[in-house]
C-alpha cells in the first residue's frame, strides 16, 4: 500500500501523457536501455494503467565490459531490461540493429575523427536508430506514444509539442536531442523532465526494481573506458599515419602518431616544451597537421553549422538566442545567420576549446524555461588567430 500511495503522490505531479484515450486503451512503448531512467518510466506506466511494451535495442556485438568502465547497451543492460520488464509483467522486445549502428554511428564516429573533429554519437545513435528506427517500429505496433527516459521536459499546447531542458539541468540531457523533429516530438513522452534524479532512484527503490543502485552509463557503449583510439584502430587501423605539429606561423615544433589521438583544446600529451602550457588549437586531415598554441588562442568567435535541425519559425532567431556548444556547457548569447541548411553563428560571450564535429544547440528562454530551438553541427570554427 505504502509502494502504491509513493507512486500515485509522484505521477499526480508529472506532466500526463495527454492522450485522449482511456489508459487502459492506450498502448506506450518504452525504450528500455537497462538502466534505472527508463526501467522507472516502464513502472510507472504499468502502474498508471498503460499497456506497455518494453524495446530494448541490441546496438553492437562486443558486450566486454571492464571493472573501469560502465557503459550502456550491454549484453547486462539487455538482461537488466529483461528481468525489470518480467518484474512488472509487460512485454518486453529485442531489436537487432547492430548493422544499422555500425554503418549510421560507428563509420560515422571514426569518419569525423579521421577528418579531424570530435564527435558525438550519442546524438547520431538519437537521430538514426532509437528515433527514426525504433519511432517507426512503435508506430508500426500502433502504439500511441514512445516513452523514454530522458531527462527532457515536453509542454504541449495547441496540440503542438516543444522541449524545454529539464527541471534538473544538470541531468538535462535536451542537446542530445536537438535533431529531433517535429513530428517525433509530436508523438515522444518524457515523464522523468519534472523530477530529479534521485526521485528517479528512490521510485526505483520503492518498487523494488533490480536497478535500483544500478550505476550510470559513462562510457559510450562502443568505447571501452574512453579509448577512442582503440575503436579506431580496430576497424580502421590506416588511420594512424604520422604528421608535423606546428605552431600559429607555420614552423614545426613536434611530431604526433596521428590526428586521431588530438582533440581542439587538448593539453596533456603534446609533448613539447614550452616556458607557456601549449593547447591544440587547429587539427587540419588535409595536410595530416597539429596547431598548438596558447589558451588565449582558443577563444572562438564564430562558428559554421551543417545539417541543421530547427524546431520554431525563422523569424524565431532575428533576436539574440542561447546556445549550447558542449552538452555540459554553459548558455551562450549568440546571434544567427541562417543560409538554407547552415548558419553561421556570432557568440556575443567568451568560449574557448569549440570544436567540428560538436553540436551548436538553440535555446530561447519563456514563461516554461529554456526552450529547445534546435541546432547544428559545427562544420568549422573561427577566431582571430585562425579558421578551422
Amino acid at each position: 500500500m505504502e509502494n502504491q500511495f509513493f507512486v500515485y503522490y509522484i505521477l499526480i505531479n508529472m506532466n500526463s501523457l495527454g492522450i485522449n484515450k482511456p489508459k487502459k486503451n492506450t498502448k506506450v512503448v518504452v525504450a528500455m536501455s537497462g538502466g534505472v531512467d527508463s526501467s522507472v518510466v516502464a513502472a510507472l506506466m504499468k502502474q498508471e494503467g498503460y499497456d506497455v511494451t518494453g524495446i530494448t535495442l541490441k546496438l553492437y556485438d562486443d558486450a566486454k565490459k571492464s571493472a573501469e568502465g560502465r557503459q550502456c547497451c550491454s549484453g547486462q543492460d539487455i538482461m537488466d531490461a529483461k528481468r525489470v520488464s518480467d518484474k512488472i509483467n509487460i512485454n518486453h522486445e529485442i531489436l537487432y540493429y547492430q548493422k544499422k549502428f555500425k554503418s549510421e554511428v560507428i563509420d560515422s564516429f571514426i569518419d569525423s575523427y579521421a577528418s579531424g573533429e570530435t564527435p558525438i554519437p550519442c546524438i547520431q545513435c538519437n537521430q538514426t536508430v532509437k528515433f527514426r528506427d525504433l519511432f517507426k517500429y512503435a508506430k508500426d505496433l500502433k502504439a500511441d506514444a514512445l516513452i523514454t527516459g530522458h531527462y527532457v521536459s515536453r509542454i504541449e499546447k495547441n496540440k503542438h509539442a516543444s522541449m524545454y531542458r529539464a527541471k534538473d539541468h544538470s541531468r538535462d540531457q535536451s542537446y542530445f536531442l536537438f535533431s529531433t523533429t517535429q513530428e517525433q516530438l509530436n508523438y515522444l513522452r518524457f515523464p522523468l523532465g519534472e523530477i530529479d534524479k534521485s526521485e528517479t532512484r528512490l521510485i526505483a527503490k520503492k518498487l523494488n526494481l533490480n536497478v535500483a543502485n544500478k550505476p550510470d552509463s559513462q562510457d559510450i557503449c562502443f568505447v571501452p573506458n574512453g579509448d577512442y583510439s582503440s575503436v579506431i584502430k580496430k576497424f580502421r587501423p590506416n588511420s594512424f599515419k604520422k604528421g608535423k605539429i606546428i605552431d600559429l606561423s607555420g614552423n614545426q615544433v613536434g611530431e604526433h602518431d596521428g590526428i586521431i589521438n588530438y582533440t581542439i583544446g587538448q593539453r596533456k600529451g603534446i609533448k613539447i616544451s614550452s616556458h607557456k602550457p601549449l593547447y591544440v588549437i587547429n587539427i587540419n586531415a588535409n595536410d595530416n597537421t597539429i596547431v598548438v598554441g596558447e589558451k588565449e588562442n582558443l577563444e572562438i568567435k564564430e562558428i559554421f553549422l551543417r545539417d541543421l535541425n530547427t524546431l520554431a519559425p525563422r523569424k524565431e532567431f532575428d533576436k539574440i538566442i542561447n546556445i549550447k556548444v558542449r552538452s555540459t556547457g554553459r548558455l551562450l548569447k549568440a546571434k544567427l545567420n541562417f543560409n538554407d541548411k547552415s548558419a553561421k553563428v556570432e557568440i556575443l560571450d567568451k568560449e574557448t576549446g569549440i570544436s567540428p564535429g560538436q553540436a551548436c544547440v538553440f535555446y530561447s528562454k519563456d514563461e516554461f524555461g529554456d526552450k529547445l530551438m534546435g541546432g547544428g553541427w559545427i562544420d568549422r570554427t573561427y577566431n582571430n588567430y585562425l579558421s578551422t
